[in-house]
C-alpha cells in the first residue's frame, strides 16, 4: 500500500530549493545509513537551523529495509520537533537508476527521488527521466535528473572517467523531462578519492565556467552538485593514525563549495565526510579502549563528531544556518 510523504511528515524540495535560489546557498544532502547518522544529521540541523534533505542510495536502501527506513524518517520529524525547532525535511533517493526503483521510493513515502541516467545516451536519458517525472508527479514528489558523469567510486555508482555536462544540451533536457533540479558535473567525484595528485599538490579547480554557462542557459533553475566531500584531512591523518590506509585521498577544497554554494546550486551532496568522520571516531576509541565492546561506548563519540561536522558544513560552506 502506498503511503505519501505528507504522511511521515515530509516536504519536497520545491520551497526549499525556492528559497535557496533567493537566499544564496545550498541546501545540504546528507547521506545515511544508520540511525545514529540520522540522529547527527538531525541534530546538526536543528541547532543550526538548517533545512535538510536526508539522502538514501540503493545500496543504503537495501542495507537498512525500506520499510524500516520509511519509520525512520518519521522519526526524524518527530525528533527534530522533541529537539525544539521544526526544519523542513526531505527523503531523498540518491542515484536511482530505474524506473522501478524510483516508483518504489515514491510509494514508500520519499518526497523526492533522483533518477541517473547520466551512462545512457542523450535521448534514453531523457526518455527515462521523463517516465519517472511523469509518475512522481503525480504525487507532488520532486525528481533530480542528471546530465553528465562523475568519475569515482560510492556504493552502487562509479566511473573510471568524468563527463563535464555539455551546456549545449541543458534546455532541451529540462524542457523534455520536466526534472524539477539538475544534477550537472564540472568536476566534483565520488568517493574519497576525488583527484590523482601527488602530495603537495593543489586539486584540479572546479569548473565554475561550466556552472556559469549552465545557469545562463536555464536561469533559476535549480542545479546539484554530486560528490562534494572535502575529504577534510583531520579524519584521513585520524584513521591512518590508527590502524587505517588511506594514502593520497583528497576532496573539494571548502571555498571552492562556498563559491558554488553562492550560485544557482541549491543542493550539495555530502556523503564521505560522513563516513570518514564516523570511522576516524570509532578507530580512535577502539585503539585506545581496547578492552571495550559495547557498541553504544565506541559510537556516542562517533556520533558526536558528526554533529560538529555537519553544523561547521552547514554554517562555513554551505550558507544554510538559520534558514529553515
Amino acid at each position: 500500500m502506498a503511503v505519501s510523504y505528507r504522511e511521515l511528515g515530509l516536504v519536497n524540495t520545491r520551497d526549499m530549493f525556492a528559497k535557496a535560489m533567493g537566499g544564496k546557498y545550498a541546501v545540504p544532502a546528507y547521506n545515511f545509513n544508520n540511525l545514529e547518522q540520522l540522529q547527527a544529521i538531525i541534530t546538526a540541523c536543528v541547532q543550526t537551523k538548517s533545512p535538510v534533505i536526508l539522502q538514501v542510495s540503493k545500496g543504503a536502501r537495501d542495507y537498512a529495509n525500506a520499510t524500516m527506513l520509511r519509520y525512520m524518517a518519521m522519526g526524524a520529524v518527530a525528533y527534530a520537533k522533541e529537539l525544539g525547532y521544526e526544519i523542513p525535511i526531505a527523503l531523498h533517493l540518491d542515484h536511482g537508476d530505474t524506473f522501478e526503483t524510483c516508483k518504489s521510493c515514491v510509494d514508500y513515502g520519499f518526497s523526492s527521488v533522483m533518477i541517473d541516467g547520466s551512462h545512457h545516451s542523450f535521448e534514453d536519458n531523457i526518455a527515462l527521466t521523463k517516465q519517472v517525472v511523469e509518475y512522481a508527479h503525480r504525487f507532488d514528489v520532486t525528481v533530480e535528473g542528471e546530465l553528465g558523469v562523475l568519475a569515482g567510486i560510492e556504493d552502487d555508482v562509479q566511473s573510471e572517467h568524468s563527463h563535464y555536462t555539455n551546456p549545449d544540451q541543458v534546455v532541451e533536457f529540462v524542457e523534455k523531462t520536466g526534472v524539477d533540479s539538475l544534477a550537472i558535473s564540472i568536476g566534483t567525484s565520488h568517493g574519497a578519492y576525488k583527484f590523482k595528485v601527488k602530495p603537495g599538490e593543489s586539486v584540479p579547480p572546479l569548473r565554475f565556467d561550466i556552472l556559469e554557462e549552465c545557469e545562463q542557459r536555464i536561469p533559476g533553475f535549480p542545479i546539484v552538485l554530486h560528490g562534494a566531500s572535502s575529504v577534510l584531512p583531520e579524519y584521513v591523518e585520524m584513521i591512518n593514525m590508527y590502524g587505517g590506509k588511506m594514502d593520497n585521498a583528497v576532496g573539494i577544497p571548502e571555498e571552492q563549495l562556498r563559491k558554488a554554494a553562492a550560485s544557482a546550486v541549491c543542493k550539495i551532496n555530502i556523503d564521505s565526510d560522513g563516513r570518514l568522520a564516523f570511522t576516524a571516531k570509532i578507530r580512535e576509541f577502539m585503539a585506545q579502549n581496547p578492552s571495550k565492546f559495547d557498541p553504544r561506548e565506541y559510537l556516542k563519540p562517533a556520533r558526536a563528531e558528526l554533529v560538529k561536522m555537519y553544523a561547521a558544513k552547514n554554517e562555513n560552506v554551505l550558507g544554510s544556518a538559520g534558514r529553515a
